[in-house]
């Protein structure tokens, strides 16, 4: 407080804050909100929109990309916070993060059992109890439900969310490597990746024999690769835009699209003769080849690199896809229940094409509207914080409240 203010407030109408410098990169919220639309249309599988998305053109998908994004976003977020004195508050806090995830999925799997186990009896389907993992858990609800509680048993197409909540249970030890030496970091997190995919580590399914769909200990090394990049350029680091790597980055992405497009996959055995590890020389989704790894950090070095690429995606805070990316976890728990409806309803018309496609673009369209009603309510909770912030600033007089 100061003297003139103690000596004589000025009303509140009359003071003013200083307008916060907005740092957030829309092209993160851009790119955030692509990834969640390819989602949402793969998660609906037998219509048109399918086959336009970025899993037909490449190796990696929508998947790949969310968590590459949400590491560089978790190193802006929560990394550069990372600072002595307050390491502690911001380990919980990913820590609290992570429940919130569980929460959330928690919410998605419940609202699935409850649309195919009424859409099965409802519209008399009984073959609706048998898709995504569903009749395990039926045959034996006494281990199913606990096993659903502790994510021992995950219902097909809700099986981000328990990967994305591991990765932060992962955060603070990240956070902290990667204040002591970010290449450390990046050694462990390779190591832990190649071992785990050598070996087949990973957290198992205890209703049925197997592993987690998407391996946490795997798909950290992208979350690792995105925060470490992110906190080199806060830093004042610079991502090297060198025309040898662009065009070793543009060959690798063009190589994955010839061979997906031209459906190349023997070439895939030719590989597996070398006698190289599956991780390094295969496709496979649940340990992150290095083939799909490879594919989606080539497509964002691209972005970063090419300016017209980087200026295209550079969108103004109140763009459609800024705004639906910037609410990424709320779309995505209404994007994967949508899903799970388009599949039922897909399931009862025969897959019908021309209800799948209607049905899809009701969806974007309603996660759009969403997304809008959610971005009302932040600013609305921002202007009464910024209405109440004035008041609070008034320094009551000096004399006040003492004893006379």
């Amino acid at each position: 407080m100061n003297s003139r203010a103690n000596m004589s407030p000025e009303p509140a109408q009359r003071v003013s804050l200083p307008k916060p410098v907005s740092q957030r990169d829309t092209r993160l919220d851009v790119l955030r909100a692509l990834a969640l639309i390819m989602i949402f249309i793969n998660h609906v599988p037998g219509q048109i929109f399918e086959d336009l998305t970025s899993k037909n053109f490449g190796f990696s998908d929508g998947a790949e990309a969310f968590v590459l994004i949400s590491g560089i976003s978790v190193g802006l977020a929560y990394g550069t916070k990372f600072l002595p004195g307050n390491r502690l508050k911001m380990a919980w806090k990913a820590v609290r993060r992570a429940f919130t995830l569980y929460t959330a999925h928690m919410i998605t799997t419940f609202v699935t059992l409850v649309l195919f186990i009424s859409g099965a009896w409802i519209f008399h389907q009984k073959g609706l109890l048998c898709e995504v993992n569903i009749l395990a858990l039926l045959m034996d609800p006494a281990r199913g439900i606990p096993a659903l509680l502790t994510l021992g048993h995950q219902i097909g197409y809700n099986n981000i969310l328990p990967m994305y909540g591991a990765l932060f249970l992962m955060l603070p030890l990240i956070m902290l490597l990667e204040a002591r030496n970010p290449l450390l970091l990046l050694a462990i997190s390779i190591g832990v990746w190649l071992v785990s995919g050598i070996y087949y580590i990973a957290p198992h399914t205890t209703l049925l024999d197997g592993f987690w769909f998407l391996n946490p200990l795997s798909w950290q090394l992208l979350f690792v690769i995105g925060f470490v990049a992110s906190m080199h350029v806060k830093r004042g680091g610079q991502i090297p835009a060198h025309p040898v790597l662009i065009a070793l980055a543009f060959a690798y992405v063009l190589l994955s699209f010839i061979w997906v497009t031209d459906k190349l996959w023997i070439l895939g055995d030719y590989l597996a003769t070398l006698g190289l590890p599956t991780v390094v020389t295969g496709f496979d989704k649940t340990f992150l080849s290095l083939p799909r790894l490879l594919h989606v950090l080539a497509l964002a070095y691209l972005i970063v690199s090419i300016p017209s690429i980087s200026a295209l995606l550079r969108r103004s805070a109140s763009h459609p896809l800024t705004i639906l990316g910037r609410h990424s976890l709320n779309i995505f728990v209404a994007g994967t229940i949508l899903a799970m409806a388009g599949q039922v309803l897909l399931y009862i018309t025969n897959k019908s094409p021309v209800v799948g496609a209607i049905y899809v673009v009701v969806g974007i369209a309603a996660q759009f509207l969403y997304a809008y009603h959610l971005e009302h309510k932040r600013l609305e909770l921002a202007g009464q914080r910024v209405a109440k912030a004035p008041a609070a600033r008034i320094a009551m007089p000096a004399h006040f409240g003492k004893r006379h």
